[in-house]
């Protein structure tokens, strides 16, 4: 008969991989608890939060919730679950990563599919959403400037001439 809090446990992880869009898999294995409570909360800003379950359990949600398994969940892993946009968080990931090189990137599951570490670390180096919809806008909006100014050429042109003419009518 599994344990209580096991049972527990699993139901944890399984409403966590419902109502997240995708979760990264880190070994956070050296983090002080000052550090720890850092990253959470540099998590919590961007839609994200980090949970540290067993990780057999974490195997048998992913495997009741169809979803592929990830190879290397052993040791110290930490969860982290995001709800929004996966870059953000990996952005967050990689620069407490890179500041106390203490972490290390395990793999993930994003859309539904099972990602290696070099994968999941990826992510990090993407545009976020924000940055593509200003790429977006720019894109749309150049050529339509563009046809702005065209379009105010003759009328500038016009402006100019009649400027230019008034000023030799009052200099003559």
């Amino acid at each position: 008969m599994p344990n209580k809090s096991n049972v527990a446990m699993l139901d944890k992880v399984a409403e966590s991989l419902e109502s997240s869009k995708g979760v990264f898999f880190i070994d956070y294995r050296g983090l002080t608890v000052k550090e720890t409570q850092e990253l959470r909360r540099s998590l919590a800003e961007v839609g994200a939060h980090m949970k540290v379950y067993k990780n057999n359990i974490v195997k048998i949600a992913l495997r009741n919730a169809e979803l592929p398994e990830v190879d290397g969940l052993v040791g110290t892993c930490a969860y982290v679950f995001y709800d929004k946009d996966p870059v953000e968080a990996a952005k967050v990931i990689k620069k407490v990563s890179e500041s106390l090189k203490k972490i290390e990137w395990v793999g993930a599951i994003a859309d539904g599919q099972a990602l290696s570490a070099d994968e999941a670390k990826a992510y990090a180096d993407l545009a976020s959403r924000d940055e593509l919809m200003a790429q977006l806008v720019y894109v749309i909006a150049s050529p339509l400037s563009g046809i702005a100014q065209v379009c105010a050429g003759p009328a500038r042109g016009l402006a100019t001439v009649l400027d230019k003419v008034a000023e030799q009518k009052s200099a003559a």
